[in-house]
C-alpha cells in the first residue's frame, strides 16, 4: 500500500510517486489544485444571511429518459451551498419531477411537442425568472428545438444590466454552465461562440470535447492523447478556452480548468471510481452553485472540480474503486466544503496575536461522517 499525503486527495501513483512528493504542473504556467488554494475561493457566507443571500440557480435539464440528470443536478447545487434552486422542464413532465425534488422548486416550459421546448416562449418564461446563474444541458432530449433554444439562450443579451448596473456595466446576464445536450448542440453549431453575449463554463468530457473542436473546424487528432497524456489535454483546453472566449472545464483523471485569459488549472484526483454515470451532472450543479453564489466562472471551475474531486475520494476510502453512485456525492460535498471552511478560517488568523474569539462550533474539527449512501 503506497505511502497516502497529508490532507484532502488520492495522490496518484500510477507512474510512481515524484521523487519530491509533489506532482509537477503538466505544462508551463499550469497550477494545481489544492486544498489551500481551493480555500481561499470559498464565497463569503455572512451569519446572518439568507436564501436570497446566497444564490438562485436555474436548472433547464431532465427528460423522461433521463430524469435523473436534472435531479441530481440540483441536489448538488443545494449540497454546494445555493440558497434557491429551481428546475426547469418541459412542462408535460413538471408533475413527475415536482414529485421527485423536495429542496428545489419546478418551473414548467413551454413545447412544441411532448419533450420538445418551443424556443421562444421557453426562453421568454426564463427570462421572467429572477436567476443568478444558469445550469443548461444534462439529460435534455436532442432536436433541433433543443439546438435552437439553447443557441438564443446564449445569444440573448441584457442591454439594462442587472442589479442596478448602467448598460455596459456589471454583469448584463447571468453566467452559465453548459453541459450534455447543450454541448452536443454547440458542436453542431457553426462558429457559434461568436454570437454568445454571457459568461459560461463548458463542461465536456474527452468525446464531447472532440465533437466541438471538431465543429470549431480542428482535427481532434492533432491534439493528442486526451485520456492518458496530462500535457495534451492542458494544452487542447487551453488553446479552446481562448478560442472560445469561455472557460472549459475538461473532464476526466486529473480534470483541466482552462480560462480564455490563458490560466490553467489541473486536478490532482485520479479515481476511477468516478467513473460512473451521473457523476458529471453532480459537476455542473456544483460549479452552477458557486456561479450563483458570486464567483468568477474560473474561480467557480476550479472550486466545484476540487470539492466534487474531494467528495469522490470520500466515498472511495470507503468502498474503494467501484461501487459509487452519483448520489453519494452531494453530502461530501457539503462536508468537503465545511473542511475548507475551516482551513481558510485558521488560515485567516495565521500570524495574528492575542486572543481571538472562536466562534461557537466553526473551529472544531468536523465531526466523523455517518457511513452509507446519503444524496
Amino acid at each position: 500500500m503506497p505511502d497516502r499525503p497529508l490532507g484532502f486527495g488520492r495522490r496518484s501513483t500510477e507512474d510512481g510517486p515524484p521523487a519530491d512528493g509533489v506532482l509537477a504542473p503538466p505544462v508551463p504556467g499550469a497550477t494545481l489544485l489544492d486544498d489551500d488554494g481551493a480555500a481561499e475561493l470559498l464565497p463569503e457566507r455572512p451569519e446572518r444571511g439568507h436564501k436570497g443571500s446566497f444564490g438562485r440557480l436555474l436548472v433547464v435539464a431532465g427528460s423522461l429518459d433521463y430524469a435523473g440528470a436534472g435531479l441530481l443536478v440540483c441536489v448538488a447545487a443545494g449540497r454546494a451551498g445555493a440558497g434557491l434552486v429551481t428546475l426547469a422542464v418541459p412542462e408535460s413532465l413538471q408533475p413527475l419531477f415536482a414529485a421527485k425534488v423536495v429542496e428545489a422548486t419546478t418551473m414548467g416550459l413551454p413545447e412544441d411537442d411532448v419533450e420538445e421546448l418551443e424556443p421562444d416562449e421557453a426562453l421568454a418564461r426564463i427570462l421572467d425568472h429572477e436567476h443568478d446563474a444558469i445550469v443548461v444541458g444534462p439529460g435534455l432530449r436532442p432536436g433541433l428545438a433543443t439546438r435552437q433554444f439553447i443557441a438564443d439562450l446564449l445569444a440573448f443579451e441584457d442591454a439594462a444590466g442587472r442589479d442596478g448596473d448602467a448598460p455596459g456595466e456589471g454583469p448584463a446576464t447571468p453566467p452559465i454552465v453548459l453541459d450534455a445536450e447543450a454541448l452536443r448542440g454547440l458542436a453542431s453549431t457553426d462558429a457559434w461562440w461568436e454570437s454568445v453575449h454571457r459568461q459560461a463554463v463548458l463542461t465536456p468530457h474527452v468525446g464531447e470535447f472532440a465533437r466541438l473542436r471538431a465543429g470549431s473546424g480542428h482535427d481532434p487528432e492533432a491534439d493528442g492523447d486526451l485520456v492518458d497524456d496530462d500535457a495534451a489535454r492542458a494544452t487542447a483546453a487551453s488553446a479552446a478556452a481562448a478560442e472560445w472566449g469561455q472557460v472549459v472545464v475538461l473532464k476526466g483523471a486529473r480534470t483541466v480548468i482552462a480560462a480564455p485569459d490563458g490560466g490553467v488549472a489541473v486536478a490532482r484526483f485520479v479515481n476511477p471510481a468516478m467513473a460512473t454515470g451521473g457523476t458529471g451532472d453532480v459537476l455542473s450543479g456544483t460549479i452552477g452553485s458557486l456561479l450563483a453564489q458570486g464567483l468568477h466562472p474560473f474561480a467557480a471551475a476550479r472550486l466545484g472540480v476540487h470539492l466534487h474531486g474531494l467528495a469522490g475520494e470520500a466515498v472511495r476510502d470507503r468502498l474503494g474503486d467501484a461501487g459509487l453512485l452519483a448520489s453519494d456525492l452531494p453530502i461530501e460535498i457539503a462536508f468537503a466544503r465545511r473542511r475548507l471552511a475551516v482551513l481558510a478560517k485558521r488560515k485567516s488568523r495565521e500570524g495574528r496575536l492575542g486572543f481571538v474569539p472562536r466562534s461557537a462550533g466553526f473551529d472544531r474539527e468536523p465531526e466523523p461522517r455517518p457511513s452509507g449512501t446519503r444524496i
